[in-house]
């Protein structure tokens, strides 16, 4: 098979997805050795791959010579069910918390042992944010992560309390203390965070359940983040939840989320 597939068992297409795979939010743009080098690809191979992949859209050459994640995989990307209709129904009430507040207000879901964002809107009173459409970042050092992670299975809040990365000097590494945390974020219905993913940055989110006939279910959190020396966070949280209830009824509408 071309580029030694058959040698090594791999098909194109597994080394097709390789290349893609090897870009992440910390490496959004990459040189040719560097894909090959992240994807375990010969370099001829990779060569090969990231011109039919850029040729098809998947990719993009940036003028360094680096490249990035292209239109059409994007475009493909908001197809997927998690995102498109989170995203339609959502997105009216992240406006009106916006509008509200002026800060940054996020949409998040679980993937693994992270969050992955799936809607975001920000102005320019908006404090930074490290986040972004489409970062994946810890659970345990996010507001909307510890959301998740509080209605998360068993097996699953275990393998997050044995990897407690630090990510600023204010992220909870400590097990017993962040078990401790979700157990408050069930029985309050919020979490908050200070500075655990980026400095200078405060959070606070809450679940968005649907009704189910088994009983409710949290598929998404929405979170805002404010500047640290705000002290009114916790008076934020019943905001979120007015809106993280209007997107929980227009879920429950939806074929894909019964």
């Amino acid at each position: 098979m071309a580029g030694g597939a058959g040698a090594t068992g791999r098909s194109v297409t597994s080394r097709a997805l390789g290349v893609l795979d090897a870009f992440d939010s910390a490496h959004p743009r990459l040189t040719l050795s560097e894909v090959a080098e992240r994807s375990g690809t010969p370099l001829t191979t990779a060569h090969r791959l990231l011109a039919e992949l850029a040729a098809w859209g998947a990719l993009s050459r940036r003028p360094d010579g680096r490249y990035e994640i292209g239109r059409k995989l994007w475009d493909l990307g908001l197809l997927a069910p998690v995102q498109l209709e989170l995203r339609q129904v959502a997105s009216p009430f992240l406006l009106d918390v916006h509008t509200a507040t002026r800060d940054t207000v996020h949409l998040a879901v679980r993937e693994g042992l992270r969050a992955l964002y799936v809607e975001r809107i920000s102005g320019r009173e908006s404090v930074p944010v490290v986040s972004q459409v489409g970062s994946r970042l810890p659970l345990h050092a996010t507001g909307v992560g510890k959301v998740l992670l509080a209605s998360a299975p068993d097996d699953v809040v275990e393998q997050a309390l044995r990897q407690l990365t630090r990510e600023t000097r204010h992220t909870v590494t400590d097990p017993r203390v962040l078990a401790r945390e979700l157990g408050e974020v069930r029985r309050r219905g919020w979490a908050r965070t200070a500075e655990e993913m980026s400095p200078g940055t405060a959070s606070v989110a809450v679940p968005v359940t649907v009704e189910r006939a088994n009983g409710p279910v949290v598929v998404a959190a929405l979170g805002i983040v404010v500047p640290a020396q705000r002290r009114d966070t916790g008076r934020l949280a019943p905001v979120l939840q007015v809106a993280a209830r209007g997107i929980g009824r227009e879920l429950a509408r939806s074929d894909q989320f019964r």
